[in-house]
This record gives C-alpha cells, structure tokens and sequence, in this order.
C-alpha cells in the first residue's frame, strides 16, 4: 500500500510588527485547530515590537532592566530572550504525533535537534556558517569576539503539537539585549547577519528558511 505524502504547512508572513500577546493568542488558536483536525500545520514568520520574554527556566535576576521594555512569560522552554524589528521570528506549530522527515513521531529531542538544522541550513544559504554547542541551545558563529549566538530556539508542545519555534538576528539593535542576560550564558554574547558584515534582508532570510525547509521536514 502506498504511503499517503504529507501535507506541507502553511508558510504565513506578517507585515509589520505583531503584539506578543497577540501572537501567543493566534498560536494557542492554531495549536487547537491543529489537534483537533480543523487546521492545518504552520510556519509563521513576523516581527516584535521591542520585548523580552521568559522561558520556563529563566531567572528573575536576569532581567537586568525590567523597565526597558515590556515583558512576558512566554510558556515556552528556556531563560530570556529578546525580539524585535530586524529579527526574524518564526513560529512553528507541526503534529508531533507524526514523523516529519527524520523526526520521528514523538520526539521532542529530535524535534530541537533539527530545528536547529533547519537554521544552519538557512545561514549555509545565505553565506554563514553556523554551529551547535555542546550544552548550548541555539545556533552559533564565529565573531570578532570569538563566538556569538545569532539564533535563539524555544519550543513548547502541547499534547504532541509544537508552538513557539526559532528567532534569527538578521539586523536588530543589538544593544536591546543589555536589558537581559540572553538565555543565561554570560561569557559569550549576541550577533546578528548585519554585525557579521552580511548585507540580508528579512525577505532574503524568509527564502532561506523556506529553501532549507524540505531538506529537514520533508
């Protein structure tokens, strides 16, 4: 018997900047459809205003300026991160209760694993190496500085469906991370596209992430 091909998702692109409890709000909506066979899988790239948000793992005290910008908890995995114009965020809500390319149905582990891929394989498109570190989530590049972290994960999944996904720095005001310490590490910092000498768009980062997509969860 043949095997039925999977559905590709949705690919959603918002203009303009979107609220974060907005965005929670739509993914929660998403996820539910989603579980309940009334909607389909998505992937949803937009931008924040300036914000901080909390994993469930993150710290009070590293919220070094709680009044610079607003903050959220935002339920996913991790510490805090920052968003904002110039990075490109991308909301991935998938049924992990199947296998997506390599990843086999239920595995979380796996599920990280090659959402990180996916953004090596966008960088590797737009001409960056980027790398793992062992004990690290994220992505990683070398820099004037040594390394750098360029891209944030933080996922959640909610009765076998994803929801939060990755952030990609492609040009934001980098000093907007001063306000927290980025997802609890202290010795190496932040870079972006732009403070690499890398001359990208959103858009253009949008077609990487939309290339490299099928060499992972086909």
């Amino acid at each position: 018997m043949a095997v039925e091909a999977a559905i590709a998702p949705e690919w959603r692109v918002s203009d303009g900047l979107t609220e974060y409890p907005a965005a929670l709000a739509a993914m929660q909506a998403r996820v539910a459809g989603i579980r309940a066979g009334t909607a389909g899988e998505q992937v949803w790239l937009l931008e924040h205003p300036p914000l901080y948000t909390a994993g469930t793992s993150a710290r009070p005290e590293d919220l070094r300026d709680p009044h610079r910008f607003p903050s959220f908890a935002a339920g996913r995995g991790g510490q805090w991160t920052y968003h904002g114009p110039g990075q490109r965020t991308a909301y991935v809500m998938l049924d992990l209760a199947r296998p997506h390319g390599a990843v086999r149905a239920r595995d979380v582990r796996a599920y990280v694993a090659a959402l990180e891929e996916w953004v090596i394989r966008a960088l590797a498109h737009l001409g960056v190496r980027g790398e793992r570190r062992e004990g690290r989530i994220g992505i990683w590049v070398a820099d004037r500085h040594g390394e750098a972290k360029i891209a944030a994960i933080g996922v959640r999944v909610t009765r076998w469906v994803s929801w939060h996904g990755i952030s990609l720095n492609v040009d934001p005001d980098l000093s907007h991370y001063d306000g927290i310490v980025p997802c609890g590490i202290t010795e190496h910092g932040v870079t972006s596209m732009r403070g690499l000498g890398v001359a990208v768009t959103l858009a253009d980062a949008d077609v990487a992430l939309r290339q490299a997509w099928p060499d992972i969860f086909w």
